[in-house]
């Protein structure tokens, strides 16, 4: 197809803005509790989408009403294989009267896209699905693979992107672009989370009487009390990381008791608390685990009393792709070709489905539109203009890793 590259962009542009209004106004949200809250609707969609622009679908139930969409582009000639990856949930709305805007209805006003997933990764996955587009439609020339992985799950557990490598589809990946709001700079590490769950076990009895009872509250508050100095070391131990900033241990949950009512007078049986740890690359998870199972031995040498439960509900690790990668090169070479520009490099703040990609052994990058700051928050955005730039960005960056210029 004869296309100037002037009408490509004006075409892919006014594509990835309609895609993504289209994903937007597809509610995704899961919800347990409820058996029609899940990205089953918005996962059909794109896989019917796919299908209608001539790309291999195939679909796999991870649960219940949850698919991963993976779509195949085989040049028919060896060579490399790419992974596009952006997940089709979204985390919730929260109270619908707070935000100014719908947050479902993907109005654009001044230049502003406005709704849950616009900047949080819906906006990004229609990016990766234009730029698919457009290299299919304009036949351009390229050896190897592409695969479109859109899995299910990213907010919570990430079962998607397990079950998809659980099945074999990253098995011959050799660099995979992860599509998560960046601002477009190039992000080569990831903080590592570790999750754990703790419990202090005590004796109910009744608040006046407090020496007949154990109260589980006191020896919580020294756990946390420990688990801050512990981060300090651990601070001072690791220092600032260039991308990544300081590794932190953030209890988030604190709860008592753990079941039933509250009540002032009553002393409890239980007290639950969840650290959500983030880790930079050179901290070793198994290492931080023994400090934590330290304090708890420390306290109890000093308390008859003191019984303390934990479980580790998701241990994810830090992340660091080499800049000199080939994927990384690619991405490089797009953007500073798109923004006519030195590109940044950065580091994402949280983890992504690139985690387990990583574990795996596929070398990962994180670039996408959207403001890095906006994720989750009420009245979410996404500016218009950068799907455009984002698309093209990941139009450049598969031409150039699939045909060897990014080495």
């Amino acid at each position: 197809m004869n296309v100037t590259k002037e009408d490509q962009i004006k075409r892919d542009y006014e594509r990835v803005v309609s895609l993504t209004q289209q994903l937007v106004r597809i509610k995704s949200v899961f919800r347990p509790e409820d058996p029609e809250a899940n990205e089953e609707k918005v996962a059909n969609f794109v896989a019917n989408y796919l299908r209608k622009i001539g790309i291999e679908v195939h679909m796999e139930e991870v649960a219940p009403g949850r698919p991963n969409v993976i779509g195949v582009i085989d040049s028919g000639k060896p060579g490399k294989t790419l992974l596009f990856e952006g997940h089709t949930d979204v985390v919730t709305e929260g109270d619908p009267s707070s935000w100014k805007h719908d947050p479902f209805g993907a109005e654009i006003i001044e230049g502003r896209m406005y709704g849950r997933g616009t900047n949080d990764t819906k906006g990004n996955l229609a990016c990766m699905i234009t730029a698919a587009q457009s290299l299919v439609e304009d036949k351009e020339s390229f050896t190897g693979k592409i695969i479109l992985c859109i899995p299910v799950d990213e907010e919570s557990m990430m079962l998607g992107i397990k079950h998809f490598i659980n099945q074999g589809w990253a098995d011959d990946v050799d660099g995979a672009i992860i599509c998560e709001p960046e601002e477009n700079q190039i992000c080569v590490a990831q903080r590592g989370a570790l999750r754990i769950k703790i419990t202090v076990v005590g004796k109910m009895a009744h608040g006046a009487i407090s020496w007949s009872g154990v109260n589980p509250n006191w020896r919580m508050a020294k756990i946390i009390t420990a688990l801050q100095q512990l981060e300090q070391e651990e601070q001072a131990t690791h220092g600032e990381h260039k991308y990544l900033k300081w590794p932190s241990i953030t209890p988030t949950i604190l709860q008592a008791p753990v079941k039933g009512d509250a009540q002032i007078n009553v002393i409890p049986e239980r007290c639950m608390t969840t650290l959500d740890i983030r880790t930079v690359p050179d901290q070793d998870h198994q290492d931080l685990i023994k400090k934590i199972e330290q304090i708890f031995t420390d306290l109890k040498a000093d308390d008859k009393d003191f019984k303390v439960e934990y479980e580790i509900i998701e241990d994810r690790p830090a992340t660091e792709t080499d800049k000199n990668q080939p994927v990384v090169q690619s991405v490089y070479n797009a953007v500073k070709d798109v923004l006519n520009e030195e590109p940044r490099y950065n580091g994402v703040p949280g983890a992504t489905d690139g985690t387990f990609l990583h574990v795996h052994g596929v070398p990962i990058v994180t670039i996408g539109a959207g403001d890095r700051d906006i994720p989750h928050q009420i009245n979410e955005y996404v500016a218009i203009d950068e799907l455009g730039t984002t698309t093209q960005i990941y139009r450049k960056a598969a031409l150039d890793f699939l045909n060897g210029d990014g080495k």
